[in-house]
């Protein structure tokens, strides 16, 4: 939709300006297969759908009421699972609001923050809506991050982790050597993805108080439709992100997040049972497509990141719309023959396959 010049003078100058993030499609399709956005291919644990069936029958009243503002049963299923103190554990509503949060509380410095040219693409919007002066640093020819690329001077850093699109992660020494380069600087861990196999930087917070992970329940937990991300990090930077929070929105997280993130967490069995199952599948959906021709990025995701040296990937992802099944192309430099295919069930990557096999290579 547009807008004329008239219509847009209400419009804040900033507003104008604003790029918006653009989120993967959610196309209401028939025997639509979607491997676009990253989702779970499993349902959350059958211990969520009972949390949320509680809510409505045993705490109905409740709901005029507003929720706890500190989420308080959530940090402390959070803390007990990620072996960390109540008070290192920030909750929002989504890893996105946290993201939000975090940029306002720590990156508006005179120095430039500093995050890979290809990443996460909410982090240049945030930085021109909070106009937070960035530097994108070029990943290297085998789309890895150099992490001595970071040693430089900063407002901050922001680094995903596995990165995305590419899917590939850095170990903890890497992600040590960026801390200790920058002890006066804050550095951020994205974990959205780190469930799926890497190694996960919690666990270096009582080491360095300029960490901050953030994480959320919308990929490994099956959450994506309630909204819950979390960030931990020492104390001092948690009361930061609280003081933001507080003067935004005190109330982010509903009844119904609530007490579905608590009964995921609780339920650590089944996360690690979907957890081992998307990453078996992962690897054979790589062998599958490896034998196709196609060459596919090493990944520690729920996603692979891959390219076939004889076909253009804006042309294979329209190929294989035409024939219900949408994947994440991405029309910018270096990547731009890459397609991001998210991990279905075993089932559902063997119809991608086929579909491929038989229709269109």
């Amino acid at each position: 939709m547009t807008f004329t010049a008239e219509q847009m003078r209400f419009w804040s100058p900033e507003v104008r300006e604003l790029e918006p993030y653009v989120p993967g499609e959610q196309p209401k399709i028939q025997n639509l297969l979607k491997l676009n956005t990253n989702e779970n291919p499993y349902p959350p644990s059958p211990k969520v759908v009972q949390a949320v069936q509680a809510v409505l029958t045993e705490q109905a009243d409740a709901l005029r009421l507003y929720p706890d503002p500190d989420a308080t049963a959530l940090k402390q299923a959070i803390a007990k699972q990620q072996y960390v103190d109540v008070t290192q554990v920030f909750v929002g509503n989504g890893s996105d609001e946290v993201l939000a949060h975090i940029f306002k509380a720590f990156f508006i410095q005179k120095e430039p923050i500093l995050y890979p040219d290809i990443t996460y693409s909410f982090y240049p919007v945030y930085s021109q809506f909070f106009a937070t002066q960035t530097k994108q640093i070029p990943l290297n020819e085998k789309f890895e991050i150099d992490v001595s690329d970071y040693e430089q001077e900063n407002g901050g850093i922001i680094i995903t982790n596995p990165n995305a699109p590419t899917s590939i992660a850095l170990g903890l020494d890497e992600i040590e050597q960026v801390l200790k380069a920058n002890p006066d600087r804050v550095v951020v861990i994205d974990e959205a993805y780190v469930d799926f196999g890497a190694e996960s930087a919690v666990q270096l917070v009582n080491r360095y108080d300029n960490l901050v992970v953030c994480q959320t329940t919308s990929k490994s937990r099956s959450l994506a439709g309630l909204r819950v991300g979390f960030a931990i990090a020492q104390a001092h930077l948690i009361a930061a992100l609280e003081a933001v929070k507080n003067s935004f929105n005190s109330y982010p997280i509903d009844r119904f997040a609530i007490a579905a993130a608590v009964a995921s967490f609780e339920d650590q069995a089944y996360f690690e049972a979907q957890c081992a199952k998307v990453i078996a599948s992962r690897e054979k959906l790589v062998d599958d497509l490896t034998a196709l021709g196609f060459e596919v990025l090493p990944s520690k995701a729920n996603f692979i990141f891959a390219t076939h040296p004889q076909h253009e990937a804006a042309q294979l992802a329209q190929q294989l719309r035409e024939q219900g099944i949408i994947v994440r192309y991405f029309n910018k430099p270096r990547i731009n023959q890459f397609l991001r295919i998210t991990i279905g069930t075993d089932e559902q990557n063997q119809r991608l396959v086929d579909t491929l096999k038989t229709q269109i290579l």
